[in-house]
Parts: C-alpha cells; structure tokens; sequence
C-alpha cells in the first residue's frame, strides 16, 4: 500500500495551518518581544514575506527587547534592509525598552518611533564580557565637581575587534538612515540610554506617538526613501493587521530555549542508551532519537560551545560505562565532573536568556549520580549471587521420579526430564535430591524421609 498520498494531504493540511490568512489592511504590526533568537527572527522574516504577498503597504515592528543574539539580530536586519516595503520601528507601549540587539533594529528600519516612558540604548555587544574591562575611579576637579573617566579602550584584541565590527555595523545603519551615528557609536562603546524624549531631541528617532493610531496619524504624509525611490505614505484613518504569533513560532521558541533543548539533548541519550541496553523494546530509543534530533536542531541555531557539549558526551559515556564495568568509582567520579563543566559551558554566550539554569544542571547531575549508583548498586549485588548458568545450579534441587523403565530412571527439573543415576533402586513417585551433575546425567540420592 503506498503512503504518499495520506501523507501529502497531512503536509499540505499542515502547510495550510501555517500559513495565516493575509490580510487586505495596507499596514502589518509584526511584535518583537523578548529575547531576540531564531523563533524571533523567523516570525518577524516569515511576517514581512506574508505582508509582501498581501501587497501591504506599510509594516510596524512594535519592539520590548532586552537584546538576544547577534547572528539572528543580523539576519532580521538583512531581512530588514532587503524589504521592499517600508518598515517603522515602535518601541512600545509605555515601559518598553529597544535595548542592545533592538537598538540596531531599530537604527535599520526606514523611521524609528517611541511611545512615552520607553528607552533605547546598551548595545555594547555582551560577548566581551564588561565587567572584565577594567574601571578607572572618578577624578575630583579643582572645583570639587567629579569628573567624567576616560573613554575605556577594551582590554584584549578579541574584545577590540568585536567592538569596532559593531561600532562599524551601526555607523553604517545611522548613514544609511540618517540618524546620529555620535550617539550610536557611544551606545556601543559605552553601553549608553536615552529615554524617548532625549531620542527625539538628538535626532536619534523621528516620532514620539503614544499608541499605534497616534503613530498612523502622524506617520501620514511622510516621505521615505526606499532605496532611490521616494514613498510618501498614506496610514491616516487605515486598519492596521496584527500579524499573530502561530504555532511554528511557538514550537520553535519552545525548543530553542536553552533549558528545553538541554534536556531534548539528555532524554534522547538517555533514551538510546537504554535501547541499546534492552534491544527490541522500542519505544526509549524512538523516543529518545526524536528528543535528539530536535536537540541538534535547536544547537545549530543556538551558540553552542562544542567543548562543553563534548564534555557532556564524554560524562555520559564514562558514567555509562561506570555502570556497566565498576572502576570503583573513578570512572563515575569522573564522568560526573566532566558532565557538570560541559553543561555550564554548552551556552557560549553571557545572555541570561539563553544560559542554562542552574537549578536545573543540579538536577539532571543528581539523577545521572542517583542512576550511576543504582546501576553500580545492581552490579555489585548480582556479582555476590550465586552461579545460575549450566548444571551446577541443580545441584542440592528436589525433584520427583516421573519416569521408571528398567535402568533408565528419569526426573524434572526446571521444565525438563533429566536422566538420573542412583546408588539405591528408584521407583515412579520416588523423591530424590541431585547430588552432583556429570554431563547431562544427574547423581541423586534417595529422599528417605530422615
């Protein structure tokens, strides 16, 4: 029977619900909330590629980000700087904040706008790590006033680099706009904020609206230049489509979290490990190699440190074999350490969002140690048990005469009729113990009730 019909229709079906039905409103809102990565950078791309087909006119990003990745806040500015349709940023509602990554999201878009009571700001990228660049305490002036520290330079070569790459990048963004490069470059190297109405002043955004219809009313009429044509948009008195979070992004977001894709990862080892210990059973190593590969899907949009996963592997594979060939613990000890030192490296990023919780590397350690004990604990006690392969486990076994023919006198035991030989007569019913095992012939010895 062939499958690729039903299958077809369930991928199409599938195709269907992921697709939301476009909308005819000339002005798409697409939210950029929380921390940037890839389940925000495929909804915010997937957004503008539907807003295209629906032939809007116009897009919103409504932005509260604290920051996220770079590769996946460079992909959405690319995405961004390839549009075809003009784009606003809108760092809102009230309390919102566009800051590291969504500053130069913002710098990218063709008009940037607040709402009252946000900011923007702190783009030094958070892989050099700030608080390592050394600080040089405050100098008092002759009339007693503090005065500023010198601009510090970064401390490594690494660090230098990384800094001038993005202090470069926004320059370039603020040309490109026309907006303050000044300030931009002091946001990255200096970590700088402003609140909305600062932004305004210093030209580093051109509105201030206090929600989505006053921003409509006064983005009306205003000229932007996409590439060398000039557009003058029309958003007075317009619907506006908010475009939703589907459950593609929600998936991805699910399984892109630091925490979830850990613990993929270790239930899909866990999961084939214990197959390869009970083949024929199934279900841990189906389950076990879904939860894997989706880990590996998750880790190559996710800055993973292969040292750390590395370690990780080689914990689990010394506390596996711990378990199956007792070293007295060296092994297990070992594999221990080695799992805890990859699982607070795997993340190769200073992110809060995207570092592992500690709470939960304690846990899945305990339980590996918990398992590693059990699995030894078995092991040891299976050793101090008695032989019960071949013959010698008969030996000192009762057992009743069931057949009786002339010299040939025969017992069961264990499911099966043996041959026995004895140095009194035995009759049907007769109840002997095996006394020793010579071949497949058992010596018994009459039970005679003493």
């Amino acid at each position: 029977m062939s499958y690729s019909k039903p299958l077809a229709a369930v991928l199409a079906v599938l195709c269907l619900l992921a697709a939301p039905a476009l909308a005819n409103s000339p002005v798409w809102l697409i939210d950029i909330k929380g921390a940037i990565g890839p389940a925000t950078a495929d909804h915010m791309e997937r957004g503008l590629e539907y807003a295209r087909e629906a032939d809007a006119k116009l897009v919103v990003l409504q932005i509260d980000t604290p920051g996220g990745l770079d590769t996946a806040m460079r992909s959405m500015i690319k995405t961004i700087l390839a549009s075809p349709i003009p784009i606003v940023a809108y760092v809102a509602p009230g309390g919102a904040r566009a800051a590291s990554a969504g500053t130069y999201i913002l710098y990218a878009c063709h008009v940037a706008a607040m709402a009252p009571a946000t900011n923007l700001g702190a783009a030094t990228p958070i892989q050099i790590g700030m608080p390592s660049i050394p600080k040089i305490p405050e100098i008092a002036g002759e009339d007693g006033d503090q005065q500023a520290p010198p601009q510090l330079e970064p401390a490594t070569a690494m660090e230098r680099k990384i800094i001038n790459d993005a202090v470069a990048y926004i320059e370039g963004l603020a040309s490109l706009r026309g907006r303050n490069a000044q300030w931009a470059v002091k946001a990255v190297r200096e970590g700088a904020s402003l609140p909305a109405e600062q932004a305004l002043e210093m030209q580093v955004i051109e509105l201030i609206a206090n929600n989505i219809d006053d921003l409509m009313t006064q983005l009306d009429g205003r000229t932007v230049l996409l590439g060398d044509t000039a557009i003058t948009l029309a958003t007075a008195g317009v619907e506006v489509y908010h475009y939703p979070i589907d459950w593609r992004s929600e998936f991805l977001a699910v399984i892109t979290n630091p925490n979830i894709a850990y613990l993929l990862m270790m239930a899909g080892i866990y999961g084939l490990i214990i197959e390869f210990s009970n083949p024929g059973f199934g279900v841990p190593g189906v389950l076990g190699a879904v939860c894997l590969l989706l880990a590996m899907y998750a880790f190559q949009v996710l800055p993973v440190s292969y040292v750390g996963l590395a370690l990780i592997l080689l914990g689990v594979a010394l506390m596996t074999a711990e378990a199956l060939a007792p070293s007295f613990g060296v092994l297990g000890v070992g594999g221990i350490v080695a799992f805890v030192f990859g699982s607070i490296m795997l993340m190769d990023t200073d992110l809060p969002g995207y570092q592992i919780a500690l709470p939960i590397i304690a846990s899945l350690t305990l339980f590996s140690g918990a398992l590693l004990i059990f699995g030894v604990g078995m092991i040891m006690k299976a050793r101090k048990q008695a032989v019960v392969t071949g013959l010698h486990h008969l030996v000192g076994q009762a057992a009743v005469v069931e057949y009786a023919h002339g010299d040939e006198i025969m017992v069961r035991l264990d499911g099966e009729l043996w041959q026995v030989e004895s140095d009194t007569p035995l009759q049907l019913d007769d109840t002997v113990s095996v006394t020793a095992a010579d071949g497949v012939v058992l010596q018994v010895k009459k039970d005679t009730g003493e």
